[in-house]
């Protein structure tokens, strides 16, 4: 388990550093899910920004994605199960799918640790510090970044690389992340160890 450190990375120690995306393979077909669609555009921008950055800097790049409970599918299932339909995330989808040197862990609930491999992946990775992206910023970002920092994990939450369904409850939520749990949620461009691509 990762000590308790400052929450400023060292420029010439980045290989701590793992960027986990969360929940985007995603249908977006429950309630509230077209308030998601009409931010996806950037979102997707933003992400796919910041992952290429963590791959030029080698960081590895962790999917942590809900089952939705559908426990005889895995997560290659689930993604072409999104992939051959018709729905508002499929072009979310399409454009962030894991590549082939990508992690993945399936979730059965909101938080990316729980009844997962995720903190042994960690351990494995020597990882102790966390970037945070995904959806939704009051559920599996929330939760996630609670487990992580009852862990000693350094976080990094960019606001620009999460979105929720209700404007005021994301406030809020971010709000709770770097208050309470000692975040940096500046947008992603302004991170320490930011490289453009």
């Amino acid at each position: 388990m990762p000590t308790n450190k400052s929450n400023i990375i060292d420029p010439k120690d980045k290989k701590n550093v793992a960027l986990l995306i969360i929940d985007v393979i995603n249908d977006f077909e429950f309630e509230g899910g077209e308030s998601l669609e009409a931010q996806m555009p950037d979102f997707i921008e933003n992400l796919l920004a910041i992952r290429d950055a963590a791959t030029k800097m080698q960081l590895p790049v962790i999917y942590v994605n809900d089952n939705f409970g559908k426990w005889q599918s895995d997560f290659h299932q689930l993604t072409q199960q999104i992939l051959k339909g018709n729905s508002p995330g499929q072009p979310m989808v399409e454009a962030l799918q894991p590549r082939e040197n990508d992690y993945i862990v399936v979730k059965p609930k909101q938080s990316g640790f729980y009844s997962t491999p995720l903190d042994m992946l960690l351990s494995h990775l020597a990882v102790d510090t966390l970037i945070l992206t995904g959806l939704t910023g009051d559920q599996c970002i929330l939760f996630t970044a609670m487990d992580a920092y009852m862990r000693d994990f350094r976080l990094y939450v960019p606001d620009d690389c999460i979105i929720t369904i209700d404007e005021t409850i994301h406030k809020n939520a971010m709000d709770m992340i770097k208050t309470n749990l000692k975040a940096d949620v500046s947008y992603s461009k302004d991170l320490p160890f930011w490289s453009p691509h």
